[in-house]
């Protein structure tokens, strides 16, 4: 055995070690999968939900955690979260998510928007696809999700979702799904 090289019991059990928790990851990676999957709504399903409840212990009316870790396009990771006590949802004015809402109310801008979120970035990409309209059509659409903060513009006749508005963009689109 050369100097500094450990013993091979020690080897043998770091190699056991890694094998345990690369064993442990795998089962959490699966389990994780068949969880979203699930089609029941036991408590046992969920992860975030324990955490929300001991963060709002002091909170009458409970409250909303909305969370996402998603790779963007440009390969960047984007992480996003809210949390809100209900009280202050409630409480709160409405009328002002009424144009984010409303940007998102129309079958053409959905379709643009999820278009955009896969790849697509230029107008003369967008065109491309069946049944949005014509190209005044099209950049009408796109000026009301810029308006609403939905898009931005990257460049002429370029758009993209901005990084900040990815995952609340995916938390409506699958809080509006039944």
């Amino acid at each position: 055995m050369s100097d500094g090289a450990p013993p091979w019991d020690a080897l043998a059990g770091q190699v056991a070690e890694l094998s345990r928790r690369l064993t442990e990851l795998e089962e959490r990676v699966q389990g994780g999968a068949r969880e979203s999957l699930a089609d029941d709504a036991s408590t046992e399903t969920y992860w975030a939900l324990p955490k929300l409840r001991e963060r709002l212990q002091a909170v009458a009316r409970g409250g909303v955690l909305f969370t996402g870790s998603v790779v963007g396009l440009d390969g960047e990771l984007v992480e996003w979260e809210r949390s809100e006590a209900t009280e202050s949802v409630l409480s709160s004015d409405w009328s002002e998510a009424a144009e984010a809402l409303g940007a998102l109310g129309h079958p053409v801008r959905l379709r643009l928007i999820q278009a955009l979120a896969e790849g697509r970035t230029a107008v003369t990409e967008l065109m491309e696809l069946e049944g949005l309209g014509t190209t005044g059509q099209i950049y009408h659409h796109l000026r009301q999700l810029v308006s609403a903060g939905w898009l931005e513009t990257t460049g002429r006749g370029r758009y993209r979702i901005p990084p900040t508005r990815l995952v609340p963009l995916l938390v409506v689109v699958t809080g509006a799904r039944r």
